[in-house]
Formats: C-alpha cells, structure tokens, sequence
C-alpha cells in the first residue's frame, strides 16, 4: 500500500496541492502507455498523409519528434485521437478518442489507487472528467487566425470550475502525472498554494480571446503561484478548487500528461451523462471494473447516443458577469 504519509496528507490539506513521488512504475505502467499510442499515432499519420495533409508519416521519427512534425506539418491540433474523454459539444458518429487496455491500467494501478483512497477514502470512483494532452513546442506548434498558439499554455483555473454544479458538494480530486519528466521549460504545471480554502473564482469563457475558461488575475495573488515539476512516474494531486494552470512549452520536446479525476462513489461527477467507473470498492469489491473492453465500451455507447441526441451543456459561466469585463 503506497498510500500518502501523514507529511504529504497535512501538506495536501494546508496548501491544496502535493507532488507523490513514485506513484506509478514508469516501466510497467507508463511504458505500455507509450507503446499503445505510438499505434494511434501511426493510424493518424497514415490517414492525414492519404488525405494529402502530410507529406510523409514519419516512421522513424521517435513519439515526440514524430507528433511534432505532423501537428506542425498539418497546421493542425489532433488531440482528440488520443483522448479518453469526448468533446464538449459536436459529438458525431466517427468523433476519435481513445479507451485502450494500457490507459485503463495507469487508470486502475494499485500505487494511483492507493494514494487516492487516502483522500477519498476506500469508495473510490473513476470521474469521466479526464484528459490526455499533448503539447508540442510552441516554437513550431500550430496557430490560429489571431496568431495564438493551438492548445498551448493552460489558462488559470480550478477544476471545480469545468464541470456542472451537481458536483460543488464532491470530494473531487485531481490526479495530473506525465508521461515524461515536465518542468517549467517544457510547460508544467504552476499552482497558487492556499487557494483551495477560498471559495469557486468567476470562470470567463474567452478571456482576453483566449480560448476555454480563465479566471482573471485580479481575483487570486498570481504572485503566489509556483511551478511544480513532475518527473515519470511521479503525481501532482490538487484539489478541486486549488488555483492552477500550465505554463508555456519553450523547450523543444513534448509535454504530455494525463489528468484523471477521483471521488468517492456514489457523489456527483459533474458531467453525468459521461460514463464512470468504480475503480476500488471496500465494500463491494465486486463492483470494481477491471475489464478494459468494457470501459471503451461505456465510451463507445456514450458516443453513438450523443450523436444522434440532445447535447448537454456544461459550461456555467456567463461572459458577461462584471468580472469578465
């Protein structure tokens, strides 16, 4: 059992935040992971060169280098083909993502298990509010209309804040870990500590014409913030309402991370008409999921019924509240 010191608990609880060490065995977790999308980047490869975006597909080229060409080469962002969750709105029959047998076992790992049960508690629940991200030198990454990078540094924010307020009274936790050491060069994490104990900040939706939500400086001591590096293997756990987000990638390597969500069973997940799991039960062990077929399965079904249904909304901010100004 690797679950938090009582150092690391008293840290999370004081300033909202704790960098784990050693959560996942970067060779037997996070390596197949690795190997498992090198094949989604190859079928993505593949059909951007058939479609004349691309003028090779880059065989030899490592992960990294590879997926930096083809974004820079297509002008394109491609997240969607790895990610383990659907799009917000735009659901369509053949929108990509991707639910396969070596993401569900970081999702399930004993060590990430075991540290999110001593937050909260020996209920736990996978919350379907869960990215993989991608981030490819900004230096040659694609850019929109304005000149804008494409998916690049985060906006500030707290995870509370992207989902719907069925979940305002869920024990919610964020487990961020990359798959590759990050630091500030290459755009980790940075963190406002103490800012968990204030209370949900104004989210403004296309702050300063920047894409998504952001919370406008004024409203928390930017000066606070911190960086946080996370080598391979290693966790960074914040609380839904910690103050936070990614800086810029300068270097010219990757940053690619997973941010899972975590909470106890039975509590709301914000987003409810997406498909989450029970990953640990006390109780009910029987419960559990172990059967990664089964996962990508609830995606699946998630995918065909949006796309041919109503859409749900889950954005509650409104632009025009007089702190967006």
């Amino acid at each position: 059992m690797t679950a938090l010191t009582a150092e690391q608990k008293e840290h999370f609880e004081e300033y909202g935040f704790v960098h784990v060490e050693s959560v996942f065995d970067p060779e037997g977790e996070i390596d197949p992971v690795i190997d498992e999308y090198a094949g989604v980047l190859n079928s993505l490869a593949e059909k951007l060169h058939d479609e004349g975006k691309i003028s090779s597909t880059y065989p030899d080229l490592p992960f990294g280098d590879r997926v930096t060409k083809i974004y820079s080469e297509s002008g394109e962002v491609h997240n969607q083909y790895f990610d383990f969750s659907l799009p917000q709105a735009g659901v369509k029959p053949d929108t990509p993502f991707w639910a396969g047998p070596a993401v569900f076992g970081v999702f399930t790992a004993p060590g990430v298990l075991d540290v999110v049960e001593s937050v909260v508690g020996p209920e736990v629940y996978s919350n379907p509010v869960q990215h993989v991200r991608i981030k490819v030198p900004e230096s040659v990454a694609p850019r929109d209309e304005q000149g804008n990078v494409m998916f690049g540094a985060t906006p500030w924010h707290q995870d509370a804040g992207v989902v719907n307020p069925e979940a305002d009274d869920t024990n919610m936790l964020t487990v961020w870990f990359p798959l590759m050491d990050t630091d500030a060069e290459n755009g980790c994490l940075t963190v406002v500590p103490g800012s968990h104990r204030g209370e949900l900040l104004t989210h403004c939706p296309g702050y300063k014409d920047r894409p998504g939500l952001q919370i406008p400086e004024n409203l928390f001591n930017i000066g606070d913030s911190m960086p946080v590096p996370v080598k391979k293997g290693g966790a960074l756990l914040l609380t839904k309402k910690t103050v936070h987000a990614s800086l810029p990638n300068v270097s010219d390597r990757i940053r690619w991370s997973f941010d899972l969500r975590y909470q106890p069973t039975g509590q709301a997940t914000g987003r409810s008409v997406f498909p989450g799991f029970v990953a640990r039960s006390a109780s009910k062990p029987e419960s559990e999921l172990h059967d990664a077929n089964t996962w990508y399965e609830m995606w699946k079904d998630t995918r065909d019924s949006l796309a041919i249904g109503e859409q749900p909304t889950f954005n509650r901010w409104d632009s025009n509240d007089p702190s967006c100004a």
